[in-house]
C-alpha cells in the first residue's frame, strides 16, 4: 500500500544528515519538521488509525517549543552541537523528564522521572527529545512466553513492512518507528538482542556498544554485565552521528580498513536468510573486500544456562537498587513488582506471566557463589573460547542476524525466528555488535551483524557502510494482515 500519511512522506523519511543539510541551506526549520513527524505519529501510530503502529509511547509535550528555540537560535547563529534542532526518540526505559520512563509496566505509572545522562548528552548537542517509545515489557525478561512488542502500558508494536509480524525486541517501538518514518534518530537498549533484532527486522541499522561506553545511569535496569544503550537510525552514518555524541568520541583521521572474517558456524538456519549473507560475502570479495572464513564456537546448554542464571541473580540485584533510588513512591524490588503483576494481573499478566521473575528471586542475587562461578564460565566461555581466538588476526567477524520477522502471537507466545549465536556471544562479552540491512526475503528485511573487540565501534561502522553501500532498501510496505 502506499505511504499511510502522503503529507508527512518526504520529511519523514530524511536522515538526519539531510535534515541538518537542510537546515543549513534554510529550507526547513525544527518546527516544520517536527511538526510534520507529531502529525505522523497522531495520524498512523495510534489506536483508531488504518496502521496502528504502537511504536511512540508518549510525544514529549515540550517538543514543538523546544524545536521553536532551535530556530531562533540557528537564526541568530548559535549551534549547540551536532544534533542542533534534530528530534530524537528515546526507548521508555530511559529517564527524561517529561517523558513517562515506564519500561512498558503499570507499576511505574505516576514516578517522577529524571534526565538520564544520555539524555543529557542529546540536549547538549542539540538535540530535541521528540518521544518515548514502546517496547517489549520490562526489556522482555518477564517471560518465556512474552511475545516481543507488547506491553501492559503500550500494546503491542506492528512491523511497519507487515502489519501483522513481530517488530522484535525489546527496543521494538524504536525500529518500527525509524521504519515508520517517525524520528530519523532513535535510542534502543539492549542485553541480548534487543537492538540488533528490532534493527533486523526492520530495515534500519542499530549499534550496541562496549558495554560501558554508554552511560546506564538513570537506565531501567537488566544486567550491568550486558546492558548497554546504543544508536539506531536509518543510515549508518546517522548511526554514527548519534553514537559519536552518545560516546563523545569521533572516527579517527585515519583507520586502516578492517580485517573482516565470516563463521559458517553462525548462520541463522534460516535457508533464504543464510543464502542472502552468503551473496552480501561473495558481492564484497567480488568488489576487493577480502572476506576470511573460521568456525567460530558456538554456545551450548551449559552456555546458555549459564547466561540465564546470569541475567536473573543480576536481575534481581540491579532492579531492586534502581526501584528503590527512583524519585516518587511505589514499587521498590523486584518483589514488589511481582506483588503488583500479581495485584493487576488482568491488565499486567493478560496474555503472560512473569515466570522469569520468579526464577529471579529464587536465584538470590549477585552475592551467590553459583552466581560468581556462572559468570566467570560464561565469561572465560564467550571471550576465551569463542570470540577472542575466532577474531585472532581479523578486526570483525560477520554473519547474519535474524530471518525475517514472524508473525506475531499473543494467544500462544511470541514464536521468534531463526537467530545467529553471534549475537548471543557478544552479548555475554560486552562486545560491540551492529545490524545494518542486508535485503528483503519475501518482502521482509533483515540484517547482517558486525561483531568487533571492545571499543571497536569505528571499525564496525566502517565494515557497516561497505554493507550498506551494496543493499538498496524500498520504504516499508505497510501490508495489511493475510491468511497463512
Amino acid at each position: 500500500m502506499a505511504d499511510p500519511h502522503s503529507p508527512s512522506c518526504e520529511l519523514a523519511y530524511l536522515s538526519a544528515q539531510e535534515v541538518i543539510s537542510r537546515f543549513e541551506s534554510g529550507s526547513l526549520t525544527s518546527s516544520q519538521l517536527v511538526t510534520a513527524l507529531i502529525e505522523r505519529i497522531q495520524n498512523i501510530d495510534v489506536d483508531g488509525t488504518p496502521t496502528s503502529l504502537h511504536s511512540i509511547a508518549a510525544v514529549h509535550e515540550a517538543a514543538l517549543s523546544v524545536a521553536r528555540e532551535r530556530d531562533d537560535e540557528r537564526a541568530r547563529g548559535i549551534s549547540r552541537g551536532a544534533l542542533h534542532g534534530v528530534p530524537v526518540i528515546i526507548k521508555d526505559n530511559i529517564e527524561a523528564v517529561g517523558l513517562p520512563g515506564l519500561a512498558g509496566s503499570t507499576s511505574l505509572i505516576g514516578r517522577p522521572t529524571r534526565d538520564a545522562p544520555l539524555v543529557v548528552s542529546l540536549k547538549e548537542a542539540g538535540a530535541i527529545i521528540l518521544a518515548s517509545t514502546n517496547l517489549s515489557e520490562w526489556a522482555n525478561i518477564r517471560s518465556t512466553r512474552s511475545s516481543s512488542g507488547w506491553s501492559a502500558t503500550g500494546g503491542l508494536v506492528a512491523n511497519p513492512w507487515a502489519l501483522e509480524r513481530s517488530a522484535g525486541g525489546s527496543s521494538s517501538g524504536t525500529g518500527a518507528a525509524l521504519a515508520g518514518g517517525l524520528s530519523p534518530l532513535g535510542i534502543g537498549t539492549e542485553t541480548d538482542g534487543s537492538i540488533t533484532c528490532p534493527a533486523s527486522l526492520n530495515g534500519v541499522a542499530g549499534l550496541k556498544p562496549t558495554v560501558g561506553t554508554v552511560s546506564r545511569e538513570f537506565v531501567i535496569p537488566i544486567s550491568p554485565s550486558q546492558d548497554s544503550p546504543g544508536p539506531m537510525a536509518r543510515s549508518v552514518d546517522d548511526v554514527a552521528l548519534l553514537y559519536s555524541v552518545l560516546s563523545s568520541t569521533s572516527k579517527p583521521d585515519s583507520m586502516a580498513n578492517p580485517r573482516i572474517v565470516m563463521s559458517p558456524t553462525w548462520m541463522t538456519g534460516h535457508p533464504e536468510t543464510d543464502a542472502c549473507f552468503k551473496n552480501i560475502v561473495e558481492i564484497l570479495k567480488i568488489t576487493g573486500t577480502e572476506v576470511a572464513e573460521r568456525d567460530f564456537a558456538v554456545a551450548g546448554e551449559q552456555e546458555g544456562n549459564d547466561e540465564l542464571h546470569v541475567l536473573l541473580s543480576e536481575l534481581v540485584t540491579s532492579m531492586s537498587s534502581y526501584l528503590s533510588n527512583r524519585p516518587g513512591s511505589g514499587v521498590a524490588s523486584l518483589q514488589d513488582v511481582v506483588d503488583f503483576e500479581d495485584r493487576h494481573a488482568e491488565i499486567e499478566q493478560t496474555y503472560f506471566a512473569h515466570e522469569l521473575f520468579d526464577m529471579a528471586l529464587e536465584k538470590g542475587g549477585t552475592e551467590t557463589e553459583s552466581y560468581k562461578l556462572a559468570r566467570e564460565r560464561n565469561l572465560k566461555w564467550a571471550t576465551e573460547t569463542c570470540l577472542t581466538p575466532g577474531l585472532e588476526g581479523y578486526d570483525v567477524v560477520i554473519s547474519p542476524a535474524y530471518g525475517p520477522a514472524w508473525k506475531t502471537d499473543l494467544v500462544t507466545g511470541g514464536h521468534p525466528g531463526a537467530s545467529s549465536p553471534s549475537i548471543g556471544a557478544a552479548a555475554i562479552a560486552g562486545w560491540p555488535i551492529m545490524s545494518v540491512p542486508m535485503g528483503l526475503i519475501k518482502g521482509l528485511p533483515v540484517g547482517l551483524c558486525i561483531i568487533g573487540r571492545p571499543h571497536s565501534e569505528w571499525q564496525i561502522l566502517e565494515v557497516a557502510k561497505k554493507i550498506e553501500q551494496l543493499v538498496t532498501l524500498p520504504r516499508p510496505l505497510w501490508t495489511k494482515p493475510t491468511r497463512g
